[in-house]
């Protein structure tokens, strides 16, 4: 790449220009107060630019974050966001250098851990990221949904305006985040963002509706006028009967046609349903990617389901952070040793952080050809000892 093009720190004159290449990267003008939102996340050093003469071509930058991990641990992680490269400056190496940058200044911070939401799916395999979390869309017919006898019918859900019940709402979430994998510590600004419920976030929908729990709370929007469907912006139950008291609600919405959930793929509500046909799968895809910064670490950070003992020869084309280690996992925990032994696994790092929050299997990934084992025994350790008994999901899109 020209050194005309090399990558440095963002300064307050570039972010105009960084709202101008956000606004064209995505398709859609940054709302002022999104965009101030966006800065007091960052640090100077946290956003990298690339300019070519007065122009910014390209940008990219990490949030602090903290993610929930299986078992309850929570790992600092930076959260990549705003990466974006102008069309006019394609295939010149601008992403590549800026990612370079980028994960120097993660890795000098100390963050064991990276995680991002992809917009383009086949980027960012190269860099390390595996997608780590599986969003799962149900649609229900409301009008023929019947919840079935033995569905639980705890009560206890009130109708609430959305800022009316903030402070309950961020306590449940906090509440819901720390128990389950893929959970994230929404910072005060991201709060302030969603219950500003601005224009510009409805997509065409309502202000925010508000169903609450003491264990749970819904938001949601009312899409058409003849034709009503719901649209679930948040669902958050922390027990199973604050999930089947928010969805008996949900159900009771007479007027409406059409209910629209993001979920994950181990929802309970078919299995509330008479007819679990009902609620239909209409959308699958990932959630949060992450790339493991310090293996061990991370390895070491989260809890297990099964004792397993097995060399993980792990490669990493993007910075060198692959190696060959030993993982030894007894009574759910785990300790990982950099080691010399001959690998009995082979697999790339964005296959590792795939199955680290347990959404996917490692016989699946072994079927693909991206996790490489002679003995099925190994791969079958790998499966009991990786899932979670708490379904991962990503907390909010950032």
């Amino acid at each position: 790449m020209p050194e005309s093009l090399t990558p440095r720190t963002a300064t307050d004159e570039d972010w105009p220009a960084m709202a101008v290449l956000a606004a064209t990267g995505f398709g859609m003008e940054w709302d002022p107060e999104e965009m101030a939102s966006c800065r007091r996340l960052t640090t100077p050093e946290s956003v990298v630019v690339v300019c070519d003469g007065d122009q910014v071509v390209g940008m990219s930058g990490y949030f602090d974050l903290e993610l929930t991990v299986p078992g309850g641990a929570v790992l600092p992680m930076a959260g990549i966001s705003f990466v974006v490269v102008a069309p006019t400056h394609r295939r010149r190496g601008v992403l590549r250098s800026m990612y370079t940058e980028l994960h120097r200044r993660i890795a000098d911070a100390g963050y064991p851990i990276a995680g991002l939401m992809a917009s383009e799916a086949g980027i960012y395999g190269r860099f390390g990221y595996g997608p780590a979390t599986v969003d799962h869309q149900l649609t229900i017919d409301r009008r023929f949904a019947q919840l079935h006898p033995d569905a639980p019918d705890p009560g206890g859900v009130r109708l609430v305006r959305a800022d009316d019940g903030r402070a309950e709402v961020e306590e449940i979430y906090q509440r819901w985040r720390l128990r389950t994998p893929g959970g994230l510590a929404r910072p005060a600004t991201l709060w302030d963002d969603l219950f500003a419920d601005r224009d510009s976030s409805r997509d065409g929908g309502t202000a925010w509706f508000g169903l609450l729990h003491p264990d749970g709370y819904v938001l949601y929007r009312v899409h058409g006028t003849t034709t009503r469907t719901v649209r679930i912006g948040e669902f958050r139950a922390v027990t199973p009967g604050a999930h089947a008291a928010l969805w008996r609600t949900l159900l009771g919405l007479d007027l409406m046609t059409t209910v629209v959930a993001q979920t994950h793929p181990d929802d309970a509500l078919p299995y509330l349903l008479t007819d679990s046909r009902l609620a239909t799968t209409t959308g699958r895809s990932d959630g949060l990617w992450l790339r493991m910064m310090d293996i061990p670490a991370v390895l070491q950070a989260r809890r297990y389901a099964a004792d397993l003992s097995v060399v993980l020869a792990v490669r990493d084309g993007f910075r060198g952070d692959g190696g060959r280690f030993a993982l030894q996992i007894r009574d759910g925990l785990a300790r990982c040793t950099v080691t010399d032994s001959a690998a009995q696994v082979e697999l790339d790092l964005d296959v590792l952080g795939s199955l680290y929050l347990g959404a996917h299997r490692a016989s699946s990934l072994a079927a693909a050809g991206r996790l490489r084992c002679r003995d099925d025994a190994v791969v079958r350790g790998l499966d009991a000892a990786f899932v979670s008994d708490v379904p991962a999901q990503l907390g909010f899109g950032f």
